[in-house]
């Protein structure tokens, strides 16, 4: 019997749920993140399903890659930790993250109507962070060309996000990698206390001579 992991599920919901709403522009208009609506029609449904649907092909590619990947590694380490449990702590972490990485955007935009934003990228920010916080060490890819220590990486996507937030040329929430992020570290810390001393641990063991 076929087995799918919970990163493999999460990814094949998303997936199909954002080719949807490249064909679909109502379906798409009711599921993107809407301060305004979200204030003043109560639609907070809008929290959570706007981080189920893509701007377009290559943001949904970049997302579940980095879904694949880093997520499936934070999914691994709950299993061999917190076993059965293992599973609700990752969802709660991915789909926690993306509702509470968009509150300082609601905060910011609920009174602009026409404000929207879409994607993953609160909850994937979030097991990104949670994989550096366990492996601070193994070298992560940014598009490919650009591999360094996962810490230093996570440094300057947090520098990127902030850059792109403030310029707001998209509907992507760029926002939400920043707030994502940091949940993400605080999730895992209060989860695993001891996660902390472990990731000073490797950084104070680091060799520069690898880097």
């Amino acid at each position: 019997m076929l087995s799918l992991s919970v990163t493999t599920l999460i990814i094949v919901i998303t997936v199909f749920l954002s080719l949807k709403g490249f064909k679909d522009t109502i379906f798409m208009e009711k599921w993107m993140f809407n301060p305004y609506k979200a204030h003043h029609r109560r639609e907070y449904a809008r929290f959570l399903t706007s981080g189920f649907i893509h701007k377009d092909w290559g943001h949904l590619a970049f997302n579940m890659f980095t879904l694949y990947f880093l997520g499936s590694g934070v999914e691994q380490y709950f299993a061999y930790f917190y076993g059965s449990m293992g599973a609700v702590y990752y969802i709660l972490l991915y789909l926690t993250a993306i509702i509470v990485s968009s509150v300082p955007t609601y905060l910011r935009h609920k009174e602009h109507e026409f404000y929207y934003s879409l994607g993953a990228s609160g909850g994937v920010s979030a097991l990104v962070f949670a994989f550096i916080l366990i492996d601070p060490i193994t070298k992560l890819c940014f598009f490919v060309f650009l591999c360094l220590p996962g810490f230093i990486l996570g440094a300057l996507y947090i520098m990127y996000s902030i850059h792109m937030g403030k310029k707001q040329m998209d509907n992507i929430n760029h926002d939400a990698h920043l707030y994502g992020a940091l949940y993400g570290v605080l999730f895992m810390i209060v989860l695993s206390p001891g996660i902390l001393v472990s990731f000073i641990e490797q950084l104070a063991n680091w060799d520069l001579s690898l880097f």
